[in-house]
């Protein structure tokens, strides 16, 4: 009876310890926090009253979707597909993000949940050394313009103050044309109060970062280059 007490005992504690192991590994399978991975959306738009005019556009609507070329990007930022686009210089485009966590969940409508959510948050787009169009003397420079007009709770985007980035609208123009510029597309956490004080003039600042305190959530690396007749 000793003998078999002892195997009975031997057993039990074999049998907690596989179990204690086998909880050991359940709990080192975390979940990443953060963005997994990322898509910008670029669609050619036109319509007939749609057309650059100093720090906007004019005619956003009724407008018809061209091309769509879909830009991906790892955790890191990095395109993974798409990184390098050739541009028309005076088309614009509609430019939309898309973004998944580490559970494959869609997450870019976090940004733009509500207007308490959607206060924390601006898109920038930064590099390409960029003639903007309210400076150009042929309205042929560059425009990037954030235009949620909707939050994902359903309720109204009042004026440009509110706007994100989540939906937004580009034009590089044809005073940027020549060598393929390196740009970066920022969604940036703010410190609160700070989103009012954004202007449409702000989206290429390359000292966003020290004017606009905050963490930067996304940066996805992409080139451009953009010239008259050109395609995707």
């Amino acid at each position: 009876m000793t003998n078999q007490f002892k195997s009975i005992a031997i057993a039990l504690i074999g049998a907690v310890i596989l179990f204690a192991s086998s909880c050991k590994k359940d709990n080192n399978k975390v979940v990443k926090d953060g963005i997994q991975r990322s898509e910008i959306i670029l669609t050619e738009m036109s319509g007939a009253a749609i057309e650059a005019h100093g720090d906007h556009f004019h005619g956003l609507t009724d407008l018809t979707a061209g091309t769509t070329v879909v830009i991906k990007f790892d955790e890191n930022g990095k395109a993974t597909a798409n990184g390098h686009l050739h541009l028309e210089a005076d088309a614009i485009y509609k430019l939309e993000l898309k973004a998944w966590d580490h559970t494959g969940k869609e997450v870019q409508n976090q940004f733009i949940e509500s207007k308490a959510a959607a206060d924390q948050f601006k898109a920038f787009l930064t590099g390409g050394n960029f003639i903007l169009n309210k400076d150009s003397k042929t309205e042929s420079g560059a425009i990037f313009q954030p235009r949620e007009t909707t939050y994902a709770d359903g309720t109204a985007v009042t004026g440009q103050y509110e706007t994100t980035g989540v939906l937004s609208y580009l034009t590089i123009g044809a005073d940027n044309q020549g060598p393929t510029k390196q740009i970066t597309y920022v969604m940036r956490k703010l410190e609160p109060g700070l989103k009012a004080k954004i202007t449409r003039s702000d989206w290429n600042d390359i000292d966003y970062a020290s004017r606009f305190a905050g963490q930067d959530v996304l940066k996805l690396k992409f080139e451009v280059h953009v010239e008259k007749g050109h395609a995707h």
